[in-house]
């Protein structure tokens, strides 16, 4: 491998093994786990420390990707590697931040630490100094007065340059600037938060078990199938696709058929699902593990696993219906009249047992959305549910979840201090000559007990 003029010589894995022993190997690696570049993901930092206490051991063996993912994941001994890739995902950070500490505060230590792509072994390697030449090595050689007398200088003279203080001056202003918004882009990355302390309390809660977030978008092509058919889709007809199989059953036209396949064949998505998608993700810091997928490729065990984020109602996400038995607030469909509405279970005092949108024009609307929080199937982690009587009011609450007056009035009407509750919120979304989508919450329940 070349190497650049200006980096260390690096002696092969192997003498260096030899001549650098076990502790201070393991000094090392305490040393990168310790650094700043670290101090924000105790997942990887335990993913570092692991790997490099195994790999100290004289002639140890090739560390597998399934051995990392039941000690340091706590997946089980024979997880499907096909199906959770968490380990990968993890290890090409990890690379990453081994590289910035040996290109920051460990550009000075005599051994380096790298983890081969490919492997998970980490392997040593020792740094041999460059020869460094002195300021008096840099400069020209004084001539001789022979030379003095064959070539004379000509004396120079230098004026004064004005302008140059001026103009100095401004380029390290504009060098201050463009490093205070540098920073300040940096922090919304890893601190999307910052400034928002009841939007934080709810974010950091769904995030606090450290499990992987998946963000599902719904599967529109199911939803408009259901509409041409007139028959429902369950979850299991939803998972083993068997509505596909079914519509050829069904007494429908051929035409009417082929529509529903080739509906089948497209992946549909509303802009609604979408730009809700794109404001939840601007709340999962920059170094949080986190997976965009289409529901159709969904399983259940990413969702027993994983903290899941489902981006819309039962009809597009039929995962939904897990947790059927769970909540007060259902989002159902009107066939007669081709709008859906919100049905209240168990309505209170007040309270309405059917929330109907309004049938106005588009610059003059109301809609409704619910908002579920609950524990994901295995209690491992936890579940929001996102759902909207059509696809602009399902983008109206994830705006909601990420504003912080809203949320200061939700979290009141919850009573939560510290942590938010499981619990759900029904909104009721406006808009008003072309204004943007307003949410207002218009009845909640909590399972402090979920």
């Amino acid at each position: 491998m070349k190497v650049a003029e200006d980096s260390p010589e690096i002696e092969p894995a192997s003498s260096t093994e030899q001549s650098a022993s076990a502790e201070q190997r393991w000094a090392l690696v305490e040393r990168i786990a310790a650094s700043e570049h670290f101090g924000r993901s105790a997942r990887l930092r335990d993913f570092l420390l692991y790997v490099g206490k195994r790999s100290l051991k004289p002639n140890s063996p090739e560390i597998h990707e399934q051995e990392i993912g039941a000690k340091v994941f706590g997946r089980s001994e024979n997880y499907d590697r096909s199906q959770d890739n968490i380990v990968r995902v993890n290890a090409s950070e990890l690379r990453k931040r081994i590289e910035a500490y040996f290109a920051s505060e460990g550009r000075d230590e005599p051994l380096r630490c790298e983890i081969p792509r490919g492997s998970y072994k980490p392997v040593f390697r020792r740094n041999t100094p460059q020869t460094v030449l002195s300021s008096a090595d840099l400069l020209p050689s004084p001539l001789s007065p022979e030379t003095e007398k064959i070539n004379p200088q000509p004396k120079r003279t230098f004026s004064a340059r004005p302008w140059l203080l001026p103009a100095f001056s401004l380029l390290l202003a504009l060098c201050c600037v463009f490093l205070l918004v540098e920073n300040q882009r940096l922090k919304t990355l890893l601190y999307p938060w910052k400034d928002k302390p009841t939007v934080a309390a709810f974010w950091t809660g769904f995030l606090n078990s450290h499990q992987q977030a998946d963000l599902v978008f719904p599967d529109d092509s199911a939803s408009v199938i259901e509409d041409i058919t007139g028959s429902p889709v369950s979850l299991g007809d939803y998972v083993s696709r068997n509505f596909v199989r079914r519509v050829q059953s069904l007494p429908l036209s051929a035409d009417r058929q082929g529509d529903a396949l080739q509906v089948y064949n497209h992946n549909l998505v509303t802009f609604g699902a979408i730009r809700a998608a794109q404001m939840i993700q601007k709340q999962i810091p920059a170094d949080y593990p986190r997976e965009l997928v289409w529901t159709r490729f969904y399983t259940a065990d990413e969702l027993k696993r994983n903290n899941v984020v489902l981006i819309g109602g039962r009809k597009a996400i039929p995962w939904d219906h897990l947790f059927d038995d769970q909540v007060n607030f259902i989002t159902d469909y009107d066939d007669e009249h081709s709008r859906g509405f919100i049905r209240n279970r168990n309505p209170r005092p007040s309270e309405q047992a059917i929330y109907v949108p309004s049938s106005g024009t588009v610059n003059d609307f109301f809609a409704y959305s619910v908002i579920a929080y609950l524990p994901n199937p295995s209690h491992t982690g936890h579940v929001l549910i996102l759902a909207g009587t059509d696809s602009d009011a399902t983008a109206a609450a994830a705006e909601f979840l990420t504003t912080e007056e809203p949320m200061k009035k939700l979290g009141s009407l919850l009573h939560a201090k510290d942590a938010f509750p499981c619990f759900e919120a029904l909104l009721k979304v406006s808009r008003v000559s072309g204004t943007s989508f307003q949410a207002e919450t218009v009845a909640v329940r909590t399972y402090p007990n979920l």
